[in-house]
């Protein structure tokens, strides 16, 4: 499915990739090597294809969507490095973190290098009403970030308060995404609004499935370890399920799991194995068909084309991907 949805914008993707490697030169050479690590690890890059195909559906006139495309990539590879140092991540993508194979202040102030490049390339953008969508979209994003930070090894974490984190941390930037898109390709105020909320439910229902991937997936096709969530004191909705849902006993083995600063390897299969059969995935998962369903119905509201045909794809495809 995935290859259905880029190859309708094929040559704007490769035109986004050359973009993204010329904007990552540096006179620093740790910058660039770095900058090139993260290039090479891949991705499915889901965040600039939302800023093409929905250019696209709009009828886009310029070729500002594809440096806007970059932006939103940049904004969103910033935050992972600075996720990897705050979660002590070792793996990513199935390789090494750039803090695992360098250190942490590299991550961090190459993730800073990369975040100052996207508003150094918005600014060329020249579109004020973008530039504060991004800027409030990135502080929102670092609110995300703290709300998480703060709920860390809280057994107490509520479903409400999960999903407030999930939406400011990530379904936010998809929102960006869909939005920023259909302002450069001039889409009217309904327009704009539906492909808004379509990057919304889009982003819940991606995130939401991530969640369930890290205690079903699997680390080869993932890319990272299996219980990275529990294993760094993450509340997510599976796991909030299963305490709400799960015996006595069960409930107060993931209550302590979550608490402690360090899951032994034994503890943390039998929590997952909790999870697996508590039905907090089958939960989360029907949870995430709902928020694709109402990324569907957003979609009504576009006129029907190729690009609108694959935002109905990249939907589907949020909920039975498997890494």
């Amino acid at each position: 499915m995935y290859k259905k949805i880029r190859a309708v914008v094929e040559a704007d993707f490769l035109a986004v990739d050359k973009f993204i490697v010329d904007q990552l030169h540096s006179d620093v050479p740790l910058v660039e090597n770095i900058g090139h690590y993260i290039v090479q690890a891949g991705g499915k890059r889901l965040r600039p294809l939302l800023v093409l195909l929905s250019a696209r559906c709009c009828g886009v006139q310029t070729d500002q969507f594809i440096s806007m495309a970059a932006v939103i990539e940049f904004i969103h590879t910033a935050t992972l490095l600075h996720d990897d140092v705050v979660d002590m991540s070792t793996l990513r993508r199935g390789r090494p973190t750039v803090n695992e194979e360098w250190n942490n202040p590299s991550s961090v102030l190459v993730g800073d290098f990369i975040y100052s490049r996207a508003f150094q390339i918005l600014v060329g953008i020249g579109d004020m009403r973008i530039m504060k969508l991004i800027a409030d979209t990135t502080n929102k994003i670092a609110e995300g970030e703290v709300l998480q930070l703060i709920s860390k090894h809280n057994p107490t974490s509520s479903e409400q308060s999960y999903m407030q984190v999930i939406q400011d941390k990530t379904a936010i930037l998809f929102k960006a995404a869909a939005q920023c898109g259909a302002i450069l390709g001039g889409a009217s105020a309904e327009a704009e609004q539906a492909l808004t909320r379509f990057g919304m439910h889009l982003g819940t229902a991606f995130q939401l499935v991530d969640d369930v991937l890290d205690y079903a997936g699997d680390t080869s096709t993932l890319g990272k370890n299996i219980g990275d969530d529990l294993a760094e004191g993450k509340p997510t909705l599976p796991l909030i399920y299963a305490m709400a849902n799960g015996t006595e006993e069960q409930a107060a083995l993931i209550r302590q799991s979550l608490s402690a600063e360090a899951v032994p390897e034994g503890v943390l299969e039998r929590v997952i194995a909790i999870v697996q059969g508590s039905g907090a995935l089958d939960y989360t998962r029907q949870l995430a068909s709902q928020h694709a369903q109402h990324a569907l119905d957003c979609l009504e509201e576009i006129p029907a084309s190729i690009y609108r045909d694959a935002m109905e794809t990249m939907a589907n495809f949020s909920v039975v991907r498997n890494n």
